[in-house]
């Protein structure tokens, strides 16, 4: 009888975490339709930036342009931000993104050139507090769904950094949303900023839909179109005043659509971790109750055994 309680209690404690995890699930599930909602809404303005940016590099591209955010230095120290969770439950999410800063690290070394880190999330910050890595900042406890004030506070350090020539190039690692299974850590360049990558390019908008009762992804592209300046355009300002007034903000949407990403990414990934513990615990109940009801029967069959023979010695 011992045996049973003892399989009923841990088929009840199995039963409670999957109840956990099943909850754990839908509550990601829900933050990545709040982070596409945040995409959608944040999508008008850095189109708009977008053009505006390409139609005044347009217009300078055959005068010398000088701004600090598009300096090309010699490098020798660089920066590297990234960009992790505060929580676990998410499966390989952290992992993934700190073994990918830790090769870029590793290549910058080998390459002769120093690095500091910029560590956005509590399991970077613990990560490599503990190994003794160079750090720079440190910054924890973001929003799950960041916030534009979020994204200022950092392309302020970032930028203060550049701009004091502590720093000769800043690296942003984060990990790239795929799909609801997949993730992707990459490395982007943020600052100098690349006159080139004020072109225009084919972006992409994440959309998570229900069907049958499943989570499903969809991507679709969004096509920016940008024309080209008027000739006789008159710029009421010098049009490098605007430049440099804009680029700013340019990096900050940059810095904002990483942060987007990174979240969406961490969200999809504690979501599949989540499904797959409760599958897991479904399963497991399975073969617990089986168990149970196996030795259940041999408990039956062994009193009927007991009273059968105690009968028989009685005659």
């Amino acid at each position: 009888m011992a045996n049973l309680k003892a399989i009923r209690d841990r088929i009840q404690s199995v039963k409670n975490t999957r109840k956990i995890t099943e909850a754990m699930r839908l509550v990601a599930a829900a933050k990545v339709r709040r982070a596409q909602q945040q995409v959608l809404a944040t999508r008008p303005f850095a189109d708009r930036l977008a053009q505006v940016l390409y139609r005044l590099s347009t217009r300078l591209k055959y005068e010398d342009v000088c701004l600090p955010l598009l300096q090309q230095r010699v490098v020798k120290n660089v920066a590297i931000v990234v960009v992790s969770g505060d929580r676990g439950l998410c499966g390989a999410y952290n992992t993934n993104v700190i073994r990918r800063a830790e090769q870029r690290a590793q290549e910058l070394q080998e390459q002769g050139l120093s690095y500091e880190y910029i560590l956005i999330g509590r399991k970077a910050v613990q990560y490599f507090s503990r190994r003794n890595q160079p750090i720079a900042a440190k910054f924890t406890n973001l929003s799950q769904v960041p916030t534009l004030k979020e994204a200022e506070t950092l392309e302020d350090e970032i930028t203060s950094a550049f701009l004091a020539d502590r720093f000769d190039r800043v690296e942003l690692i984060y990990t790239r949303f795929l799909s609801l299974i997949s993730s992707r850590p990459v490395i982007q360049t943020v600052l100098p900023i690349e006159r080139q990558g004020l072109e225009p390019k084919d972006d992409e908008v994440f959309r998570l839909l229900s069907k049958e009762a499943k989570f499903t992804l969809e991507r679709e592209k969004q096509e920016i179109i940008v024309r080209e300046p008027p000739a006789e355009m008159i710029f009421e300002q010098d049009p490098l005043d605007i430049l440099n007034a804009l680029l700013p903000l340019y990096l900050e949407n940059q810095i904002l659509r990483s942060l987007q990403e990174a979240s969406a990414s961490e969200l999809a990934s504690r979501m599949t971790a989540m499904s797959n513990a409760s599958d897991n615990a479904k399963g497991l109940i399975k073969v617990l109750t089986l168990q149970y009801n196996k030795a259940r029967q041999a408990a039956i069959t062994q009193e009927i055994l007991e009273v059968v023979g105690g009968a028989s010695a009685l005659k």
